[in-house]
Formats: C-alpha cells, sequence, structure tokens
C-alpha cells in the first residue's frame, strides 16, 4: 500500500512508539511502586496488588465466563497487559490520598501513562490500529452517496469468451486515479434481519464507458466487529485503490456487509432463532448490490470473504448458498460456527435440534455433498495456534468435497496482522478465478 509519512501514519505497533510507551509505561509504573514509607510497603502497595489481581480475574471471568462475547477465551498475553493497566489504576488511586497536594497531579499521570503501556500492548498483540489514521479512518475517510457513486446505467464493455477483462480493457482519458467508498443501508427485506449499514468500495473503472463488469466481494469484519474495521483497522480503500492503480483502474467491487446487528452480538450466520442471517446474506444482499450496482452476474465473480466470524461465515455461505458465492476466501476462520461449544450452539440457536445444525454445519455440509465447481482459499497464521490447526481442517474438508482449494500461510497470529494481507495478498488469486485478470 502506498501510505503516507505524516504523524497520523506513524506506526503504533512497532518502531519507537510503542518501545517509548513501553518504557515510560515501566518507569511510571516503578515510581507508583517505590515509597519511602514503611506502611507503604506493608500495608498499600499489597492491598493494591492484590485489588488489582481480583479486579483483573474479576474482569477476565465476566467476560470469558459470564459475558462470553467471544467464542475463545481471552489471550493470556491480553489478560496480562490489562492486568498491568488496572494495576497503574490501582497504585495510583492508594498513592494519590497519601502524597502533598502539588505531587498527586503527578501520581495520576503515572497511572494514566500505566493505562497507556497496557492499551499500547493490548492493539500490538491484535494489530487493530497500526497507525492514529487507522483508528480514525471513519472521519477521514471521505464517502460518496451511493446515488452519486453508481450513477446510470451504462452500456457493458464486452468481453469475448475465453478472454478476461483485463484483456479487452482500455482505460478511458480522464479516468479517476482512485476509486470511491459510499455507506449505504442494506435492507433485510426477506430475511426481516437488523444489519447495520454497509461500505460499498467501486473502483475507478467503474465509472468509464463502457462499462466494465467487475467482479463483487462482499466482505465481512469478525466478532466482535462491524464493517468499520475494515475501513479503519483494514485499510481498504488504500488497498484497493493500489490494486487498481496496478491494473489500470481494474479492481474488483467491494460491499462490506454486517452479519452481526450489533457489536457483539454473535448470530452465528445462519438462519436460527439468533436471526436469518444466512437469508441476509444469500438473498438480500445480492439482490440489493444488483438493483443497485453494474456488476457481473455469474456466481463464479462472486467472491464471500470475512475474518475470524467472517471467515467462518465465509465458508458457511459457499456451502449452503453455492448458486451465489463460486469462490470463497476464508480468513482465519473457525472449523465450525459456535457459541462456545455445540451444544451450547445447538441449544440456543436451534433449540436443541441437532439435526438442525448438521444441516448447515459446513464440515458436515462438505461431509456428504461435493462442491467441484467452487474455488475456495484458507487463509492462516503460523502462530494462530488456536484458529490455524481449525483452519486446515476445513481446507482438508473442502478438498475431499471436490474443491479447488488452496492453503494460504501468513506470518502472524489471530489479528490483522494476518487479515489485512489475508486479503491483500489474495487479490490477484481473485481476480483470476473470477475473470477480471489472467
Amino acid at each position: 500500500m502506498r501510505i503516507a509519512a505524516g504523524p497520523l501514519d506513524w506506526s503504533l505497533v512497532s518502531g519507537w512508539i510503542p518501545v517509548t510507551l513501553l518504557a515510560v509505561g515501566l518507569c511510571a509504573l516503578a515510581v507508583l511502586l517505590f515509597s519511602r514509607r514503611r506502611t507503604w510497603w506493608t500495608r498499600w502497595a499489597p492491598l493494591a496488588v492484590l485489588l488489582a489481581a481480583v479486579l483483573t480475574w474479576l474482569l477476565r471471568t465476566a467476560v470469558d465466563d459470564w459475558w462470553q462475547p467471544f467464542p475463545d477465551p481471552l489471550p493470556l498475553s491480553v489478560v496480562i497487559w490489562a492486568g498491568i493497566a488496572v494495576l497503574g489504576v490501582c497504585l495510583a488511586a492508594f498513592r494519590i490520598p497519601l502524597l502533598r497536594p502539588r505531587y498527586r497531579a503527578g501520581a495520576a499521570l503515572a497511572g494514566l501513562l500505566v493505562v497507556l503501556l497496557g492499551a499500547s500492548e493490548v492493539n500490538r498483540h491484535f494489530d487493530q490500529y497500526p497507525t492514529a489514521r487507522s483508528a480514525l479512518n471513519s472521519w477521514l475517510t471521505k464517502t460518496t452517496s451511493i446515488t452519486e457513486a453508481t450513477g446510470r446505467t451504462e452500456p457493458a464493455l464486452r468481453v469475448p469468451a475465453g478472454k478476461t477483462v483485463a484483456d479487452v480493457w482500455r482505460p478511458p482519458p480522464g479516468m479517476p486515479e482512485n476509486g470511491t467508498l459510499s455507506k449505504s443501508s442494506v435492507p433485510g427485506t426477506r430475511s426481516g434481519f437488523d444489519a447495520r449499514s454497509a461500505y460499498v468500495y467501486l473502483p475507478p473503472a467503474y465509472r468509464a464507458i463502457p462499462r466494465p463488469l467487475l467482479p463483487v466481494v462482499v466482505l465481512m469484519a469478525g466478532q466482535p466487529g462491524s464493517p468499520d474495521d475494515w475501513i479503519n483497522s483494514g485499510r481498504l480503500v488504500d488497498m484497493m485503490n493500489a490494486f487498481a492503480r496496478e491494473h489500470r483502474g481494474l479492481a474488483p467491487v467491494v460491499v462490506v456487509v454486517d452479519p452481526l446487528g450489533s457489536q457483539f452480538a454473535n448470530t452465528l450466520c445462519l438462519d436460527s432463532r439468533l436471526g436469518n442471517v444466512q437469508t441476509y446474506l444469500a438473498a438480500d444482499v445480492p439482490d440489493w448490490i444488483r438493483s443497485h450496482l453494474q456488476v457481473a452476474a455469474a456466481r463464479t465473480s462472486w467472491v464471500i470473504s470475512g475474518i475470524s466470524f467472517g471467515g467462518t461465515c465465509s465458508i458457511q455461505l459457499g456451502v449452503n448458498a453455492p448458486q451465489v458465492y463460486g469462490v470463497v476466501n476464508d480468513i482465519s476462520g473457525q472449523e465450525a460456527p459456535t457459541l462456545g461449544s455445540r451444544q451450547k450452539t445447538v441449544d440456543k440457536a436451534f433449540g436443541g435440534d441437532e439435526a438442525a445444525f448438521t444441516a448447515v454445519n459446513p464440515l458436515d455440509v462438505m461431509a456428504r455433498q461435493r462442491f467441484p465447481d467452487t474455488k475456495a482459499a484458507f487463509v492462516a497464521g503460523s502462530s494462530d495456534s488456536t484458529y490455524r490447526p481449525q483452519q486446515r481442517k476445513v481446507y482438508d474438508a473442502a478438498v475431499k468435497a471436490g474443491m479447488r482449494a488452496e492453503w494460504v500461510l501468513l506470518p502472524g497470529g489471530h489479528s490483522w496482522q494476518v487479515w489485512r494481507p489475508g486479503l491483500e495478498r489474495q487479490l490477484p488469486w481473485i481476480s483470476r478465478e473470477t475473470g477480471l485478470t489472467r
């Protein structure tokens, strides 16, 4: 990607900024711990450490055991850094009343620096915000109204049999260098699902006359998450514009949709008691795209992709709606949609009906049905000890089911360190498999 060199683009996950935050935060923690008062070491410091340990344990228990917004437990390193942040708050809270008034602001600042240290290290683990710009991208990225972006229906570029779009494409004079990003609601007309607004990326070639009928990538974030994640953390617009510049303005149309309904919901991406999300993605979303955009019609030109929960959702749609999506790009997905365990999933989503779950669970579907006309890529992080083995299991099942599948291993864990390149590096593959390029 081409990235500007301003302060908003300085790295928050490598280089001098996180190293400085680490050093300053640890120094601030040492300052909060140090005191010449005997009562501090015998009473208040141990009490602060004990309170921080209890609060951290309660936080982990509340998230993993009570609330359960994620199908997997919090990573140990995330719990540790969150605990250090809590410790900084507790130490500051106990120190401030013992200090003279002129030193209290310094103790509060030290506590804040420890919190920033914890937040920085958690961010480095997930690579959620690699730069300040990625955190602010929703406000910094210019969007165009969907009506203005799509314009009227134009004559379509004719592509002879055996040729790709790129073979016959000639960029018109004055074509814009960059594509457009729009935000629009995609109503659940058939499903009744109440989704959050989607984002639509249209490459420069979309505005040409005659208009090339471009492939479509329906893209999803993880859980918890929202379509904003691909605009912010995923830097989708930069990614797609860079690809378009390298291919004379050609790139897939990308529609980032919401399969959750809210930040922490887990719909399982199925039609169940939790919502008719499969119908939303297999009927409502394609219907909306076809009625609002001028794109390629064949299922071989339609890609379903996502990360983590969205990756699992991708293979679910690939096997449960193969008539819609002929290409799957599953990034760090799980072996099955889950609420934590198979039994809990079956009980909550299907009222205990195991057969209803088996009918749509990807591994079960691929065990009884073949998909020779579906192409799929399964992307995983080499150090992702939880999702990589599950993803490999799904890949093996896809191969046995006759899919034209490929296995892609990238450096990193279950984070944006893998998810961004999981789409960016797959764009050439997507373009070849959908007939955009050779």
